[in-house]
């Protein structure tokens, strides 16, 4: 059955630089697009709360900034991160290492800062709007298509940058795109989750180690899912614990009757979680679970087909670019898609020893790898730029975003500012300062 559905709508906004996405790429994008002098920048995000996994889908921690001895994210990165620990909102509260590593996220406090830094940059932020469509022009986007509860209307600019994750502008406005692995497996999702009541103290004192204990738990039946992989709870507070704990097998980020299973079943299967580290751990007698996401953790959909793919032996051979916008080092951390033992042997292998840098390695991220190839007025940045499946387990993680959000706001403003096309962009021009 088929509804042929047409309205006039109002073109409510005309600017220059329109984000969609208010995630770390967006936020990252939108604000160094806005330190443009003379731009006008709107970023559109359909929840209530900029900053995305890291705020609303509780990612308990950042993986590195840096590669052990160099910070790589920079400029919007570091600002970022010294404005969150002046703020109270990292934990430990002081950054002892600036090369960036690990460290967890106060999520409530992390709002306010993405709010506070972009606002006084100066953009224009609508909450509660998803895009729902585009109009486009041959190679070009003209307007988005939105929906909020005032309506539905259409935004007006000269550049766009798809921050969405899925790729979702630029998958409606006609771009080719990869999606998954060969089978067409995906990694799964993880519904974060926050604790209290935990005895840190009597966690590190019993030694014991979760990812070895979860065998017993699940040779005892306590799981529904013989998942061994186990990220674990980080610290937060002096009780509060963040769950990166987990996962949503077969899980589809771009389809509705998926992530309305995988939200259903996520939250029932959680309480196994709770009985695992309450009767198998130590120091997790008296947990209690807070809260689950309200957003969730989608690792892998589209990778958006650009002008350069970044791939697999770019990470092994530590590459750089003629056109480098940045450098990372996070391991290639690709979860594995099923269950299974065997998987995940392979992945621990891959993720501890095969694919991990030595401190001070890294590899270039070329800035073509940002512009869809069948797009002209488009940047696209965040877990969707265009990448191998290998790269994207690396550079999706929120540090990455930082960089290529960074480079594509900053970019799509340059090119409005002098009035050329995104390809004519020189990376000299999108230093991460």
């Amino acid at each position: 059955m088929k509804l042929q559905f047409t309205r006039t709508i109002d073109v409510i906004k005309e600017v220059d630089v329109c984000v969609i996405g208010g995630g770390p790429a967006g936020c990252a994008a939108a604000y160094s697009a806005a330190m443009v002098k003379g731009i006008k920048v709107l970023l559109v995000e359909g929840t209530g709360s900029l900053g995305g996994m890291g705020t609303l889908g509780g990612v308990p921690a950042f993986t590195q900034f840096g590669d052990g001895k160099n910070f790589l994210a920079k400029g919007f990165g570091w600002t970022l991160l010294k404005n969150l620990e002046k703020a109270g909102g990292t934990y430990p509260e002081t950054i002892s290492n600036e090369a960036g590593q690990n460290m967890g996220i106060r999520s409530e406090v992390l709002k306010r800062v993405y709010d506070q830094m972009l606002l006084e940059a100066g953009v224009d932020i609508s909450l509660c709007t998803q895009l729902i469509d585009v109009e486009v022009d041959g190679r070009k986007v003209r307007h988005a298509i939105c929906a909020a509860k005032s309506g539905i209307f259409a935004i007006k600019a000269k550049r766009f940058v798809d921050c969405t994750g899925d790729g979702d502008l630029c998958v409606w406005a006609g771009a080719a795109f990869d999606k998954g692995d060969k089978d067409d497996n995906l990694m799964p999702g993880t519904l974060c989750s926050l604790f209290t009541g935990i005895d840190f103290d009597a966690v590190s004192k019993s030694g014991l180690n979760p990812r070895v204990k979860i065998q017993e738990a699940i040779d005892d039946g306590v799981f529904t899912l013989p998942d061994l992989h186990l990220p674990g709870i980080w610290q937060l507070g002096e009780h509060i614990g963040g769950g990166n704990i987990s996962h949503a097998f077969g899980l589809d980020g771009t389809d509705e009757k998926s992530l309305t299973h995988h939200y259903i079943d996520s939250r029932k299967r959680m309480t196994e979680y709770v009985r695992f580290y309450k009767e198998y751990l130590k120091g997790y007698e008296n947990m209690q679970l807070i809260a689950t996401g309200a957003l969730m953790g989608v690792r892998e959909t589209r990778r958006i087909v650009c002008d350069m793919t970044m791939t697999l032996e770019h990470f092994k051979t530590r590459a750089s670019f003629d056109d480098e916008i940045g450098r990372y080092a996070y391991p290639i951390d690709i979860h594995i898609s099923k269950p299974d033992p065997e998987q995940y042997k392979a992945f621990e292998k891959d993720f501890f020893e095969n694919f991990r840098y030595a401190q001070g390695e890294s590899y270039g991220i070329s800035y073509r790898s940002l512009i869809p190839r069948d797009l002209d007025n488009v940047l696209v940045a965040g877990r969707c730029i265009g990448s191998d499946r290998f790269l994207n387990g690396s550079v999706r993680v929120m540090a990455g975003c930082y960089i290529t959000g960074q480079a594509a706001g900053k970019a799509a403003a340059v090119s409005v500012k002098k009035n050329i096309d995104v390809r004519q962009i020189k990376t000299e021009e999108l230093p991460l300062d």
